[in-house]
């Protein structure tokens, strides 16, 4: 399996069988080098309904037919645009053809920004544990620090973990070291960080301050095979 990531908080999958997109804030991200008109997929993971998360969901989702899972609210509201949706909630795992899905507490907001300016409220924000192929790649979505995250590390195997550094909207580097310690991941790696002016960190400083496995800073569009 190769986990690819793409700015922000956008992270590709690719199993020997599917392509998963997290997050895939693609069409605005000048960090991104996907194309939100060829990328494929078969299932697309949402942490929570944010547009920098959300992102080409819709249209990706309509062009290629992919199942997109996400929280329930988020998931009904994105269903009732014509995509094929499986909504879940905090704490409930689901085994799916192409893995099997669990979503972890975060401590954050979601709701999503129309083009007019409404705002809709998407329910619980999420963070996503995913297992396949025999490994388990946890994306923490935006997040606070929060003392569960030590369970999470003592429940789960973790080969791979995703963890938003940029600080204002997330936690940043110094609690994002504390998250590291207790997740225990195997690799850890910084996301949500640079896209904007206010969530800009030197990923290359923070891990190496990483305690607890092996920290990795990706280039967009850099992979790591697991």
């Amino acid at each position: 399996m190769r986990v690819s990531y793409h700015g922000h908080s956008v992270v590709q999958v690719k199993t020997k069988k599917h392509t998963i997109l997290i997050d895939p804030f693609i069409s605005g991200n000048e960090a991104c080098d996907l194309d939100a008109n060829t990328v494929e997929a078969d299932v697309i993971l949402l942490t929570h309904g944010h547009n920098d998360h959300v992102g080409d969901t819709v249209d990706i989702a309509k062009r290629t037919g992919a199942l997109v899972v996400a929280p329930n609210e988020l998931a009904v509201y994105l269903g009732q645009k014509g995509i094929n949706t499986h909504p879940m909630h905090i704490g409930g795992a689901r085994d799916f053809d192409f893995g099997r899905v669990k979503f972890t507490q975060a401590f954050h907001g979601s709701s999503y920004t129309e083009e007019d300016g409404s705002i809709i409220y998407t329910g619980m924000p999420g963070g996503i544990l995913f297992t396949v192929e025999g490994k388990t790649i946890y994306h923490l979505g935006d997040t606070a620090l929060f003392t569960d995250l030590k369970m999470y590390g003592e429940m789960n195997e973790i080969d791979l973990a995703f963890i938003p550094i940029g600080d204002n909207f997330t936690m940043g580097p110094e609690d994002a070291v504390i998250a590291a310690d207790w997740i225990q991941a195997k690799v850890v790696v910084p996301v949500h960080y640079n896209t904007f002016p206010v969530i800009e960190q030197d990923p290359k400083e923070y891990v190496q301050r990483v305690n607890t496995g092996e920290a990795r800073v990706l280039s967009i569009g850099e992979s790591i095979q697991l």
